[in-house]
């Protein structure tokens, strides 16, 4: 597994992150066993790196029952203190107070450490920032309070839907030490501005998102159909669903050639950005972590499919506005 440096800490991590918002069952059913096998099997593989999140269902539960049973080097964790209130304020921009009162940080922060069952987390962050909220105020206060007490290692911020540029003034006050954005072949604008300044900045970057909810991997078919609660059910169609799957398919042009397969072409085109720390793919099944892991075998892609990519085939859209507005 090819690794690279989070800057605040000097600290080795995978390219290849594991994200566990599958493990809040948003992508049909799993088997827990499986589960921590497949966790077990990434950690074994060289990918040190997984995201979580207290809005992710018994998802810490879960990563805390692997890690009791695993003997191998210490993963690198990382989770979000989750924003209270509706779903609206994944839409548009709200007052932090509304968000995340005070106090709230350091709550959820204190429940993570328990569910996981770890005394430090590793990178702690916000899952959700808005501009409007400034490079200042009690919230980051918070964050910085749980950095100097220990419980946290590192601290950083999440941001909405594709608009990832409203981090660049928090990026640039060097208060923060990572940021969390979609990043994937339809969309490379982080690539303009956003991965520059983080790096610029010593600023981590997980990108998510990389397959698209899995659309990218070439999945979705015409008569494609997802269970009723399946965060993909409707996703796909508000593409149109048509339009989606002719615009995966352009990308069939860079295989074999250049990749053996179109996840394998997701996950090296966003890993190889300079600036990308690590790359979070949903790998709750075992199969999935197979499948992801092995890509990395694979050389890197040459600079003409990089450049072909993000700037013939980049097709700009936001699913998520509809999604929370529908």
């Amino acid at each position: 597994m090819k690794t690279t440096t989070f800057p605040s800490l000097n600290e080795e991590v995978s390219r290849l992150g594991f994200g566990a918002f599958g493990l809040m069952g948003v992508f049909g059913e799993f088997s827990e066993t499986d589960a921590i096998d497949a966790i077990h099997a990434s950690w074994g593989s060289g990918v040190n790196l997984i995201d979580t999140a207290r809005h992710y269902g018994r998802s810490e539960e879960i990563i805390g029952t692997a890690l009791k049973s695993w003997s191998g080097a210490k993963p690198f964790i990382a989770s979000k203190a989750e924003c209270i209130g509706p779903a609206l304020q994944w839409g548009a921009p709200v007052d932090v107070e509304t968000c995340f009162p005070k106090g709230h940080i350091t709550r959820e922060a204190e429940t993570s450490l328990k569910t996981l069952g770890v005394d430090s987390i590793d990178l702690y962050q916000m899952h959700l920032y808005w501009a409007n909220w400034g490079v200042e105020g009690y919230w980051l206060d918070e964050l910085e309070a749980l950095l100097d007490s220990g419980k946290v290692r590192s601290i950083g911020v999440s941001v909405p839907d594709h608009r990832h540029d409203m981090a660049l003034p928090l990026i640039q006050s060097g208060r923060i030490h990572s940021v969390q954005a979609i990043f994937h072949l339809f969309d490379p604008t982080p690539i303009d501005c956003f991965l520059p300044a983080c790096l610029e900045n010593d600023v981590a970057v997980l990108a998510r998102c990389v397959l698209d909810e899995g659309g990218l991997t070439g999945m979705l078919k015409p008569d494609t159909t997802f269970a009723k609660g399946d965060f993909r059910d409707g996703y796909f169609d508000m593409g149109p669903r048509d339009v989606y799957i002719e615009k995966v398919a352009e990308f069939e042009k860079f295989i074999p050639e250049h990749a053996s397969s179109l996840v394998s072409l997701a996950l090296r085109y966003v890993t190889q950005q300079p600036g990308v720390t690590s790359a979070l793919s949903s790998m709750h099944i075992p199969e999935y972590a197979k499948q992801n892991i092995e890509v990395f075998d694979e050389p890197d892609l040459p600079q003409e499919v990089m450049d072909e990519i993000r700037f013939k085939h980049r097709w700009i859209r936001n699913f998520y506005g509809p999604k929370v507005f529908q």
